[in-house]
């Protein structure tokens, strides 16, 4: 008699966890990803401010479960679900059975209906986006280095970033930490610590998930590196030579765009009901309803905590849930004796400068 076959889509906080806490499991693993590498998403911002290299925070997914003689890797888009014949579709066409399926497909940025902003405002969720944000810090600074017009020179060293959740708090302040300390001795035609640096907030607190005290904490310790923050302050326009917020508009040649995100398009192929952000409404035991073997984890599940309150996307409920899940087939729990998964906190954290 086989194995059961556990398929995961996804190598990330959660699908990872999941196939690593499966390991002395009588089953048959096999991840799937887009992507060769695991990546550490919380510092890609240190990637983007050129902190750290990209090496620093990748590592290769056949390395990680190499090791495990029960998972085997596979590079490859899934695009679809059959959840009839208990099959994921690749792009090409190829069909992998499963007994036990596990949708880890983490999420992108959103743009809200305006997709055309992308072009002027990138935003950071995988590792060539933080190479490229990267990148276009560093030219700026150096184009403003031989730039012989002042206004120019003002919009290459102004930066905005749009969204005061986590990923853009900590953007901020790793680029005013950048451009006050890092590159002060660096250059001979401008000043780095004259850079401006906005981080705009359509909510009336920065990190909007966070106690409220420490969102004021956050404005104040940005302010003080010299951040203007702008908060209940909603972008209505972006084009190649800045944005509109109310009724301004902000000359920049640097926007960064860290204001919302939406789930894998790869969920619409389930025909379940989805919430704003087009993630997966999940059952207590995170699986969905009707098909008890198919779960969905991370940024691509929306779950409620014990409060009724949706739970974060962030690495730790990822890691939680591709743990509990991993128990659940494990043990081979019948669905009516599954417990409903229990997010533990542990605290949260952003880091500024």
């Amino acid at each position: 008699m086989r194995s059961p076959r556990v398929v995961i889509i996804g190598g990330g906080f959660g699908g990872l966890n999941a196939a690593k806490a499966l390991k002395n499991a009588n089953v048959e693993i096999l991840l799937i990803d887009r992507s060769n590498h695991h990546l550490f998403q919380p510092l890609l911002y240190q990637v983007a401010s050129a902190a750290v290299s990209p090496g620093d925070i990748a590592s290769p997914i056949r390395d990680i479960l190499a090791s495990q003689k029960n998972a085997s890797v596979l590079l490859a888009e899934i695009v679809a679900v059959d959840k009839k014949y208990k099959q994921v579709v690749s792009e090409n066409g190829e069909r992998f059975s499963y007994d036990y399926l596990i949708l880890s497909t983490g999420s992108r940025h959103s743009y809200f209906g305006h997709d055309e902003w992308e072009a002027f405002a990138p935003g950071l969720k995988t590792l060539n986006d933080a190479v490229n944000i990267r990148e276009r810090v560093l030219l700026s600074y150096e184009r403003a280095e031989r730039c012989t017009d002042p206004a120019l020179e003002l919009k290459l060293m102004r930066f905005i970033i749009v969204g005061g959740g986590p990923t853009g708090v900590e953007m901020a302040g790793a680029i005013a930490e950048m451009a006050h300390k890092s590159l002060v001795e660096n250059f001979r035609n401008i000043k780095p610590e004259q850079t401006e640096i906005y981080l705009i907030e359509g909510a009336d607190q920065l990190i909007p998930s966070f106690p409220k005290e420490l969102g004021e904490k956050a404005k104040k310790d940005l302010e003080k590196l010299g951040v203007e923050v702008l908060l209940s302050s909603f972008v209505t326009q972006i084009t190649a030579e800045g944005l509109w917020v109310k009724d301004r508009f902000i000359e920049s040649r640097n926007i960064i765009w860290a204001a919302g995100n939406e789930a894998s398009s790869l969920l619409k192929t389930l025909d379940v009901p989805l919430d704003k952000s087009r993630r997966v409404i999940v059952k207590p035991d995170l699986s969905i309803p009707d098909y008890p073997d198919l779960f969905v984890i991370g940024d691509a599940a929306y779950s409620l905590d014990e409060d009724g309150q949706p739970l974060p996307g962030i690495a730790p409920v990822a890691i939680q849930q591709g743990r509990y899940v991993a128990n659940l087939i494990k043990k081979q729990i019948p669905i009516l004796e599954r417990k409903e998964f229990k997010y533990f906190n542990k605290g949260m954290m952003a880091t500024i400068g």
